[in-house]
């Protein structure tokens, strides 16, 4: 049976399951907690019911968040390396402490299960922890002098005001991520949360605060974001932005941040092709499979979109493709089944779609193929095999739990299939053979590479993308260029 459900009950009132109530916010935050020029309803996706009101901050709040960044600026950047560091290190005990509600404030506003939501906070607090390290490291380059009489340096200065633009599928690691290296840095921070998941970006504010950030260094503004971002585009006083999104957003910002020249770090959507060749161990590769393609549900820009299997081994690792995904269980996150609702409609209606067309061109489905019974946004896993390269699936991102699977017969073959996108974030690759490890990784254009296993990121790694899944790179070291300046001096040592 397909897509079974776990009989435990759902939770629906989220503060009374809290340890610590007072993480859920519901106010902004700026420079400390005030309400807006009305407010808005978030909605848990698994039973449509509102799981809290939230304040709906406007472009004057916005203009008021750069505001006190901006005042907050100079103090923080004179901080020593070490206290921002410091205040860094408490937020991430603050973050780690309260592991558990902040899972349970992420599956109520975004539905992904709960085990996954436990798994992401550990992974935003590493984020945390990283650059609190970092941020004791500011890197002070000498320089041989070309010239008689003069010494040289190169120092890293933070640029200012920040602008954190998250989406809702990683509704706390996407923040901790960029505010964590640009407070390293020392910028401050106004950041936009996803209005369906605003509440996990309220909770950090909260125990930011307490971690003991000054006023105003840490913003969290909720509402709509044409308006609220659209003011710090517009505002030269904000030197960088950092978004992670669609493809389609993110040109958007890049033209509306062109006349205030900022520094952007666009993390863009990702059409991930899964490549196994037949050497590969089969069982192995179904399982990253079904890590790749049905993590957060599909709704993942890492998401592996269009699997690629070598004939030889390709009717074997359909025929176990499948019968791992029906044996997958769907369910409200708080049940912590291995998938949960997807987001909106929209993404539903995306799912729909993509499967009708690629069936109307040839594709067979063998689990799957529709919604399940418990809810308008649970869609049932779907496997798709025999897709022609023609179809949608096979070149649009999907972003939900629909793989689709096609063969093909050689390494030239499948790394032009593979290439042959706008997107460039991440390619799995599944061979045995070192030396076609090499040649294919060398050969594929993607930011990221996962080869014989799916799971790859983490705060120590540049995550980023190539061609039009966006610039700049977040994680490790690299995660802080964007929030710095690079400054040369030359002084004369008469």
């Amino acid at each position: 049976m397909q897509a079974t459900r776990r009989a435990q009950p759902t939770p629906t009132d989220l503060s009374g399951r809290l340890a610590d109530p007072a993480l859920l916010q519901t106010r902004g935050h700026i420079g400390g907690w005030r309400d807006g020029t009305g407010t808005f309803d978030v909605t848990d996706p698994a039973t449509g019911e509102s799981v809290a009101t939230v304040a709906r901050m406007d472009a004057d709040a916005a203009r008021d968040a750069v505001d006190a960044a901006q005042a907050a600026f100079p103090g923080w950047a004179a901080a020593l390396p070490q206290e921002r560091g410091a205040t860094l290190r408490r937020w991430f005990d603050l973050i780690t402490a309260a592991r558990e509600d902040l899972a349970l404030i992420m599956v109520a506003e975004q539905g992904k299960p709960l085990s996954e939501a436990r798994g992401e906070i550990d992974y935003a607090a590493s984020f945390v922890e990283f650059y609190a390290e970092e941020a004791k490291r500011p890197d002070i380059e000498g320089v041989t002098s070309h010239l008689p009489d003069a010494e040289v340096e190169v120092w890293r200065e933070p640029v200012g005001v920040a602008a954190l633009i998250t989406p809702w599928n990683f509704p706390c690691a996407m923040i901790t991520r960029k505010a964590a290296a640009a407070l390293a840095a020392g910028c401050t921070c106004v950041v936009h949360p996803s209005a369906e998941t605003p509440l996990s970006a309220l909770a950090l504010a909260e125990l930011a605060q307490r971690a003991g950030f000054p006023p105003g260094v840490f913003n969290v503004v909720p509402g709509d974001a044409p308006e609220i971002v659209g003011a710090w585009t517009a505002d030269p006083r904000v030197r960088a932005l950092s978004f992670t999104g669609s493809t389609e957003v993110g040109r958007l910002l890049y033209r509306q941040s062109v006349d205030t020249i900022k520094r952007l770090v666009l993390e863009l959507g990702g059409h991930a092709p899964f490549i196994v060749f037949a050497d590969a161990d089969l069982e192995q590769a179904v399982d990253e499979a079904i890590k790749a393609k049905f993590a957060t549900t599909g709704q993942d820009c890492l998401g592996a979109n269009r699997f690629y299997i070598q004939r030889p081994l390709y009717d074997a690792f359909c025929t176990r493709f499948a019968e791992r995904i029906r044996a997958l269980t769907l369910g409200p996150g708080m049940e912590d089944c291995d998938l949960g609702p997807l987001m909106n409609e929209k993404a539903v209606a995306k799912q729909e779609a993509h499967v009708a067309d690629a069936v109307a061109r040839g594709a067979r489905c063998l689990a799957g193929g529709g919604r399940d019974a418990q809810g308008p946004l649970f869609y049932k896993p779907t496997l798709l095999v025999d897709t022609p390269p023609d179809a949608a699936i096979m070149n649009e991102e999907t972003f939900g739990p629909v793989a689709a699977v096609t063969p093909f017969d050689s390494e030239e073959e499948v790394i032009a299939l593979s290439n042959a996108s706008e997107y460039g974030l991440v390619a799995y690759l599944h061979t045995l053979d070192p030396r076609r490890i090499y040649r294919v990784t060398r050969a594929l254009q993607f930011g990221m590479v996962a080869v014989n296993r799916t799971k790859v990121t983490g705060a120590p790694v540049p995550f980023g993308g190539m061609k039009q899944s966006g610039i700049g790179r977040e994680g490790a070291r690299w995660g802080l260029e964007a929030f710095t300046d690079i400054k040369y001096v030359c002084r004369d040592w008469h």
